[in-house]
């Protein structure tokens, strides 16, 4: 993949833009182009014609050769397209990619910034979700050998990708921290039409009203919708596989699975939710909401009922 030229850089709405509790995925509309370049990274300048054009996050500031050397990889290269949300709770992050290697499907190193405004109080919250020791970065943090999350300046970070130690992630961490300094923050609304239809039954699911959205897209062109209450989290999104048929038999043998007449087979986990529905033998739509919980397995048919043509 080549890489555009900082003075060709796109500005984007978001300032740095996945699935799960800290998993589930967004290309958010462009705004006028910038004719003032960005802070300059010490990566090699790049021979990508200028038609091309990726946002400015803190992945196309960061000093790419720092990157490589920190975690031995054979590349570092800017990928354009901008990732899904990582949807979570106590936290969303917009998220940006760098491709670390020559390969299109070779492993990336992940930057999220989050969604919401973040306090100590926020860091420590997350921290007892996931675990990790103490990483000195910003104003204080934690870690593993694949993550660092860290806060600064009102927000969450999490800088995650391959396997490596958490010093090297802390020194990510460190650069992500120089980097971010003027970019704009992460707006509330990234909103897509053909997600608008199922807002009223997102609301009714998540029982609180809805202060961000975040939907785009995946990188094989599936939607991704998301809605984020002040506890809540509510997405949608697609699996591709060929075990579409042996994945959904799994979830049809657990006790808590009850059906729906949705899709070619479709079920609500009623302990947590959590609604997968197959279309055809190789996609499956998974609606899921966080934190996993009980949810009338009415109010979350209807909510599938109102996304599942988007996907068909």
């Amino acid at each position: 993949m080549r890489i555009l030229p900082l003075a060709f850089v796109a500005v984007l709405v978001s300032g740095c833009g996945g699935p799960g509790q800290e998993t589930a995925p967004s290309v958010p509309p462009l705004v006028p182009i910038s004719t003032t370049p960005p802070q300059t990274p010490s990566s090699t300048p790049s021979s990508t014609p200028p038609t091309a054009k990726v946002a400015e996050t803190v992945c196309v500031r960061m000093d790419q050769p720092l990157v490589q050397a920190t975690l031995g990889v054979p590349a570092v290269q800017i990928q354009p397209k901008t990732p899904p949300a990582d949807f979570g709770v106590p936290v969303t992050y917009d998220t940006c990619q760098l491709g670390l290697s020559t390969s299109p499907n070779g492993p990336v190193l992940r930057v999220g910034v989050s969604v919401q405004d973040a306090t100590k109080a926020t860091l420590a919250a997350v921290q007892k979700v996931f675990k990790g020791k103490p990483a000195v970065v910003g104003e204080g943090g934690f870690g593993t050998d694949t993550t660092v999350v860290f806060l600064f300046d009102g927000r969450l970070y999490k800088v995650s990708g391959p396997k490596a130690t958490l010093a090297k992630y802390v020194v990510l961490g460190q650069e992500v921290v120089r980097q971010v300094g003027g970019l704009p923050a992460p707006e509330p609304t990234i909103a897509r039409p053909d997600c608008e239809r199922g807002s009223s039954a997102a609301a009714r699911v998540m029982g609180s009203p809805t202060l961000f959205r975040r939907d785009g897209q995946t990188e094989a062109g599936d939607l991704v919708c998301g809605w984020v209450s002040a506890n809540s989290v509510l997405s949608t999104s697609v699996r591709r596989t060929p075990k579409a048929m042996a994945l959904m038999a799994a979830i049809r043998k657990a006790p808590t699975a009850q059906s729906i007449p949705l899709g070619d087979e479709g079920y609500v986990d009623t302990a947590t939710g959590r609604t997968t529905i197959r279309l055809g033998e190789s996609k499956l739509l998974d609606l899921v909401p966080l934190p996993a919980r009980a949810v009338n397995p009415d109010t979350m048919t209807q909510f599938a009922l109102a996304m599942i043509s988007r996907y068909r």
